[in-house]
């Protein structure tokens, strides 16, 4: 079985570095958070070595920051594009963010 699982992590890692640029760390997001947290959050973009993620309040900001280095080691294992830092963006500061850069 634990050949199976490294395969299968290999797999996991050939694809995610084969993503179109600024997309490997989008795509790593469910797979370094695990399913609970990617079901209450969402990976939004990559640029410049930042990771923003959508997170519901300031609880789960708070929690997840916690958990960051973790997350970003796992991240960094699997994608090519080197990630810096999480950023994580409470649901009402995203949508406010996406509205400004739209009119600009």
């Amino acid at each position: 079985m634990e050949q199976a699982g490294a395969g299968l992590e290999k797999v996991v890692a050939t694809g995610l570095r084969r993503a179109p640029a600024g997309h490997g760390p989008v795509l790593a997001w469910p797979l370094a958070c695990g399913h609970a947290v990617a079901l209450r959050t969402q990976a939004l973009d990559f640029d410049q070595g930042i990771l923003r993620v959508e997170v519901p309040d300031c609880g789960w900001r708070t929690e997840l920051q916690a958990l960051a280095p973790r997350y970003l080691a796992v991240i960094n294992r699997y994608v090519a594009e080197s990630v810096k830092r999480i950023e994580f963006v409470i649901l009402e500061r995203a949508a406010g963010e996406a509205a400004r850069a739209t009119r600009t």
